[in-house]
């Protein structure tokens, strides 16, 4: 009876170390493909780091970019309004310059004018004096 109960729990102890080492080997492969899933996961995880770098980079790029051209607009601007501001005077100056030059021609011919009005009357009092002259003695 003792052997036939030693023989049984033998075997029960065999089935059950038997089922531990089945159990062991799912454990490991379950742990071995977690690791790979959680390698899997690093890779992916250093990928998309290694992207949103990149993206950065660009967007700090792409934004030093518009800042210079901003600036290079905003100094034009402000060139072209000095230019702007200095046309405007020099406009006021030629404007100036052209009402007196306008005033002058205006005089100018007010007196030939006058003076071809008094060369008229003096022509008509030399022809005049020239009849006058041929009358008298």
């Amino acid at each position: 009876l003792i052997s036939s109960a030693t023989k049984s729990l033998r075997m029960e102890t065999e089935i059950l170390e038997k089922k531990l080492q089945d159990a062991q080997m799912k454990l490991a492969e379950k742990d071995g493909d977690k690791e790979k899933e959680i390698q899997s996961l690093k890779r992916l995880i250093s990928e998309l780091e290694f992207q949103l770098t990149m993206e950065k980079s660009n967007n700090e790029s792409f934004l030093d970019k518009l800042r210079k051209e901003m600036k290079h607009k905003s100094d034009e601007l402000e060139k072209l309004s000095q230019e702007k501001t200095q046309l405007i005077h020099s406009l006021s100056q030629v404007q100036e310059e052209n009402s007196l030059l306008q005033d002058t021609v205006r005089r100018e011919c007010e007196e030939r004018f006058e003076l071809t009005a008094a060369l008229g009357r003096a022509r008509e009092q030399v022809l005049e004096l020239r009849r006058l002259s041929g009358t008298l003695p």
